[in-house]
């Protein structure tokens, strides 16, 4: 296979997996990175998960993650969204990139997360050590969906974690109004992921 055979169909792939993880499918050509503008985020943001949130096993397309009891859950296999509110959880599982570090994240990833996303502004790309080895995390922010009735679209923060193991790469994307507080939950959910 070329090189530009794999590069077209890698960023095919990630274009499928970031229009995944950043919200309801959409046409990706609605959205462009010049189109909208980042909406403030809210003062007293609503969002924090409670102290008291249970969480339970979720297993499916080879992997196993602790999610919030009673989120409603969307999607199937290797494209699973939860949602509570103005939080979410999504995880996807693709294809791996011939090698997933910092530099293909920088050069392939980002770039495509900025163009379908809504306002993105990047934060903090950095490698971290997980219980189950080592992953790739993305800060961002960006603006949510339009609410359908009334328009309202809230600022939104972003953890997102890149997993690889055996050829497939799995994208877990943590997501709250801006400034909520969900350290210690997501923290929970980050390090509960796991390869079966």
């Amino acid at each position: 296979m070329s090189a530009k055979r794999f590069t077209f169909k890698s960023t095919f792939v990630i274009l499928l997996a970031v229009a995944a993880l950043v919200g309801p499918l959409a046409p990706l050509t609605a959205v462009s990175a010049h189109a909208e503008k980042a909406v403030a985020p809210e003062k007293n943001p609503p969002g924090d998960i409670p102290d008291t949130q249970v969480f339970i096993p979720y297993q499916s397309a080879g992997y196993s993650l602790q999610v919030p009891e009673g989120w409603a859950r969307s999607g199937t296999g290797p494209t699973v969204r939860f949602v509570g509110k103005l939080d979410a959880v999504a995880i996807t599982i693709s294809k791996a990139p011939a090698k997933l570090d910092l530099a293909w994240v920088k050069d392939s990833y980002l770039p495509v997360l900025e163009k379908t996303g809504r306002a993105v502004k990047l934060g903090k790309t950095s490698t971290v050590t997980l219980p189950f080895g080592q992953a790739l995390r993305i800060d961002y922010s960006d603006n949510s969906e339009p609410n359908v009735v009334t328009g309202k679209q809230v600022r939104l923060e972003h953890n997102l974690y890149l997993f690889e193991q055996g050829g497939k790469m799995a994208a877990l994307n943590l997501s709250a109004p801006y400034g909520a507080d969900n350290v210690d939950q997501w923290r929970l959910m980050s390090r509960s992921f796991g390869w079966k």
